[in-house]
């Protein structure tokens, strides 16, 4: 392995030299200047791992050589050993980006221990992260095999999400590979279980998880407090590992008081989940109640163009049509910046919605487009692009104007989506639907064990488009295309994200309640004692 390089600057380097040699007993190159005139001419012209700088320098002061060097290479580790210990010097130094800080006098260990945190932390990192997730590989195995329930299932995704953005800090392409099989694995046992309970949920709904349709019931209305609007944001397409890359950007301004998951209703996709979510029922029942809100998949127009005139009506049913309520759906970015400047008016209101669009346009736009299918490659790739796009968004600056206001906040997402890799091929009619995760049509001819089929879409609490019609959901990382120019589909669509089937990625999706860090509920304010 190559030796770190480090340089040292003081000017009382020779006062220092035992604590030289012992760093190059432990295997670092070690070169020392008596000011800092000299670094910054070294920094320039030689390859540097990390500098040492003593503050109290004549000519050039250590913070002075800091900014110098910073102009050079910014992101070069530097660590400032100083006597003053005043509270000015420290802002001034943190505020410069230093590494580290050591108050002299220093002894060797202290030094060698500042460098491996900075030069040997990836690795170290790395070592124990592997070494963790071999050690919980079986727990995850034996949990997998030992008949979970929804609650258990929920726990399961959770821990393949922190393992999986564990490892994403790891340069072990080996342990990355176990991870992804053993969470394809998951898919599969996922998809057998959902196979299995799904049906009995929608027919006894006591029996099932919180979902799409009681989400606002159980997770939203709940919040609701005398003189605190809540803000029910809605990111369409939001996985649970989305929500995680996005997660230290929200907890910047706001306290998360709940991080919880709900399970998507099939077909996991935006006309089904959305119009559930908001109408607090199944599609099926939306279609018989509503049928002036329902479009069949095959119908023209948008299919989500009624989600405020349900969220009313939800409202009315649970005995909340009074409550002073603002909806808004946010497809555009100048349609983000107006929400963005009116969001104080918003605080007058009992509940404010907010339907933000962006993610699913990025999985859709990721398929079309060369230039995002680069951006967005792969899993950590797609988590980064999220969690860009959403630091630098209206939703994030509007959110952040209202971080020091009472107030709390519901994130959640309508469902999720997975990276197919395995086609399957499908024959229908010509009305058959042409999604990738699921179809429904008459007299279709798939291979059973690639889908989960209901042949009486009632059972699956949905509607019918025509006599005789059914629906099929992939299971795992399947997508299904149809014999016509089969091998042209089947390679353009091989790696992209798709939604409406059944996966962990789909279903098990995130709902997160936040409120500022200012704020108190009223039932913990005490009164004083008299």
């Amino acid at each position: 392995m190559e030796r770190a390089r480090v340089i040292w600057v003081d000017d009382e380097i020779e006062s220092l030299q035992s604590q030289k040699l012992f760093l190059e007993n432990k295997g670092y190159q070690v070169d020392t200047f008596t000011n800092g005139f000299e670094a910054i001419d070294h920094v320039k012209t030689h390859p540097v791992d990390v500098v040492l700088i003593d503050e109290s320098m004549p000519g050039i002061t250590g913070l002075e050589t800091l900014a110098k060097i910073k102009e050079i290479d910014r992101s070069l580790p530097v660590v400032l050993i100083t006597k003053n210990e005043t509270e000015n010097l420290m802002d001034d130094a943190i505020g410069s980006q230093i590494s580290d800080y050591l108050i002299k006098p220093v002894n060797p260990n202290q030094v060698w221990l500042s460098l491996k945190k900075i030069i040997d932390n990836k690795r170290l990192v790395a070592e124990k992260t592997t070494s963790a997730y071999q050690q919980q590989f079986r727990h995850l195995f034996t949990a997998l095999n030992s008949d979970p329930d929804h609650r258990e299932w929920r726990d399961i995704y959770k821990k393949l999400v922190y393992w999986e953005l564990e490892m994403q800090r790891t340069d072990s392409p080996q342990m990355q590979e176990v991870l992804q099989t053993q969470k394809a694995e998951a898919n599969n046992e996922f998809a057998k279980f959902i196979s299995k309970q799904y049906a009995h949920w929608i027919q006894d709904p006591s029996s099932a998880p919180i979902m799409s349709h009681t989400l606002l019931k159980e997770k939203v209305i709940p919040q609701l407090e005398k003189d605190v609007p809540v803000f029910f944001v809605l990111i369409d397409n939001l996985r649970f590992d989305q929500w995680k890359a996005i997660e230290p950007v929200l907890l910047q301004s706001f306290r998360r008081t709940e991080e919880d998951s709900f399970y998507s209703i099939l077909p996991t996709a935006t006309q089904y989940a959305r119009n559930a979510i908001f109408s607090g029922m199944m599609p099926l029942e939306i279609h018989q109640r509503y049928p002036q809100f329902w479009k069949h998949d095959e119908e023209e127009g948008g299919k989500n163009l009624f989600e405020e005139d349900l969220l009313r009506l939800q409202l009315q049913r649970l005995g909340l049509g009074t409550l002073k309520v603002n909806y808004t759906k946010v497809l555009n970015n100048q349609t983000g910046l107006e929400w963005q400047q009116q969001i104080h008016n918003l605080l007058s209101n009992d509940l404010n919605v907010i339907v933000y669009n962006f993610v699913d346009m990025l999985s859709h736009a990721r398929t079309e487009m060369e230039v995002l299918k680069e951006l967005a490659g792969d899993e950590s790739s797609y988590r980064s692009v999220t969690a860009s796009w959403f630091e630098h968004s209206p939703l994030h600056q509007a959110l952040k104007r209202i971080a020091d206001k009472r107030c709390k906040i519901v994130l959640a997402t309508d469902h999720g989506s997975i990276r197919v890799h395995t086609p399957c091929k499908v024959i229908g009619d010509k009305q058959t639907t042409t999604n990738l995760r699921y179809k429904h049509g008459r007299n279709l001819n798939y291979e059973p064990k690639d889908v989960l089929a209901f042949r009486n879409p009632s059972l699956a609490g949905l509607p019918g488009p025509a006599i005789n019609s059914s629906y099929i959901f992939a299971k795992g990382d399947h997508y299904l295309c149809y014999p016509n120019n089969y091998n042209h589909y089947v390679n353009y669509y091989r790696n992209t994200f798709q939604h409406g089937g059944i996966s962990l990625e789909e279903m098990i999706v995130p709902v997160i309640t936040l409120q500022s860090r200012t704020f108190v509920n009223s039932y913990e304010i005490q009164p004083d004692n008299p």
